[in-house]
């Protein structure tokens, strides 16, 4: 790749932006559910059940059609890791919920996206202009506004969503990576069946039978993260994560509105004013990627 293309592996960038914004909207209905279930049940359970429907709807969906060809990887180890990566973002984010609001939690998680951009110029040999650095930096001090320097949520639990982004910033990069070998089901049927035997050895020392109600909502999570996790799969195949890093802070956005609908959490106006920074940080990096 010569150095007069600007990124990488972007075929077609505002497809690959459209993608990851459903994305956000789906994980944030994933984080709600996850939240929701994690009060009434043990985090290893509540995970157990994303991964478990994650990886049946998968199997129901693909074995038909291409059989166990679908688990067929060029890069195992990758892929063993990439899952590990996904899982460790899961029960790190999902216990920060029990002691953080979403959207707060959400924002935290989203250092991600600046460690991504960071990495990808050794790892990936992506070359990222002046005007996206502006624009993932901007993104980034509208996290830093939402959290609160200082305030309440510098507390031991912070710890556990800053855990959780570390985690998805290398699962970002090794989709990325992973993107040109095997396909995004290949990819996504992997990690749901690694994740769900790693937690189907877990889960009995925390059984709890779940009430018919929550057993749906369990359905509808495992749902959320399988199409969530496989658009955002496509989304890195039309354009590179420097680029997409900004539209992800629309998870931000989401997981605002769903708390305020679900949990009756009101943003502060500081919160408010972070995520209109990072709104903006999202539409410069478009406005930049149309002059293009």
């Amino acid at each position: 790749m010569t150095l007069s293309t600007p990124l990488s592996g972007v075929n077609q960038p505002f497809k690959g932006i459209m993608l990851i914004v459903v994305a956000t909207f789906l994980f944030s209905s994933h984080d709600a559910l996850s939240k929701f279930l994690s009060g009434f049940y043990p985090i290893i359970m509540v995970v157990w059940a994303r991964y478990l429907v994650h990886t049946l709807l998968m199997a129901g969906i693909f074995l038909p059609q291409s059989g166990l060809s679908v688990l067929r990887t060029r890069r195992p180890l990758l892929q063993l890791l990439r899952a590990l990566c996904l899982l460790g973002t899961s029960l790190f984010f999902t216990t920060g919920l029990q002691y953080i609001p979403l959207a707060e939690a959400t924002a935290v998680n989203f250092l991600a996206p600046v460690l991504v951009t960071a990495l990808s110029v050794p790892l990936l040999g992506e070359h990222v202009t002046r005007g996206q650095w502006i624009a993932v930096i901007c993104g980034f001090i509208g996290v830093v506004i939402i959290v609160h320097p200082g305030g309440d949520l510098f507390t031991p639990a912070v710890l556990l969503p800053l855990c959780s982004a570390l985690f998805f910033c290398f699962y970002q990069l090794l989709t990325r990576k992973l993107s040109s070998i095997d396909s995004p089901t290949t990819s996504n049927f992997f990690a749901g069946l690694c994740n769900t035997l790693v937690m189907s050895a877990l889960v009995p020392f925390f059984w709890q039978v779940p009430s018919l109600g929550h057993g749906f909502m369990m359905v509808a999570l495992g749902a959320c993260g399988m199409t969530a996790h496989l658009f955002l799969t496509q989304a890195f195949r039309y354009a590179a994560p420097a680029l997409l890093a900004p539209f992800g802070y629309c998870q931000i956005v989401f997981a605002g509105l769903l708390g305020w609908l679900l949990f009756a959490h009101t943003p502060t106006l500081t919160t408010v004013i972070g995520i209109a920074v990072i709104c903006c940080s999202g539409l410069a990096a478009a406005w930049q990627q149309s002059r293009r």
